[in-house]
């Protein structure tokens, strides 16, 4: 009965990977470069972006694992944690409870419409500053050498993670390059 009392309580070994490995996305996107070389903008929106974007890289190295059941649930899981820590962060910012059924339906939106946006691009240099000015920098300008910048960023790091194996990654063990 103890036992199935503590495995009720504790979370399940895949979700307490992902949720390790959410917060190592999260501390990367923190990194400052986002937001004094590159210029995003240091606000909610503009950290929502990079760590999307981080998820779009990570995502997409679990999608050519796409067979595995396991990858399945773990990228499932992951994107929950990115949610629940939406929701956990607006309620924190004082959003009402509806309030932040609609924030994150719109947040919601915004995930997939980016991955989408990021998938279609990748590859294609002139494609992804595209996705970038749209998404990242919200049109605003900037100067086409920072937006190489980043989207050169995304290249080291799409191609650094396909070299990563997919248990070191869900142990938590993923390493972001510069």
């Amino acid at each position: 009965m103890l036992s199935a009392f503590k495995q009720f309580f504790s979370p399940s070994p895949v979700k307490q990977q992902a949720y390790d490995v959410y917060v190592q996305v999260v501390a990367q996107a923190r990194q400052p470069v986002f937001y004094s070389s590159w210029q995003v903008e240091d606000t909610v929106d503009g950290r929502f972006d990079i760590i999307v974007l981080h998820l779009f890289l990570l995502l997409s190295r679990m999608e050519l694992e796409k067979n595995n059941p396991d990858v399945e649930e773990f990228s499932r899981t992951l994107s929950e944690a990115f949610f629940a820590d939406m929701d956990r962060s607006l309620r924190e910012m004082g959003s009402t409870d509806t309030g932040v059924s609609m924030r994150i339906k719109n947040m919601a939106q915004a995930f997939y419409g980016r991955m989408k946006a990021y998938k279609d691009a990748i590859g294609d240099e002139t494609a992804m500053a595209e996705a970038l000015k749209r998404n990242v920098y919200r049109e605003k300008i900037v100067p086409p050498e920072i937006v190489a910048s980043i989207a050169a960023y995304i290249g080291r790091n799409g191609n650094a993670l396909k070299q990563q194996s997919l248990d070191a990654i869900q142990k938590g063990a993923l390493r972001f390059c510069s």
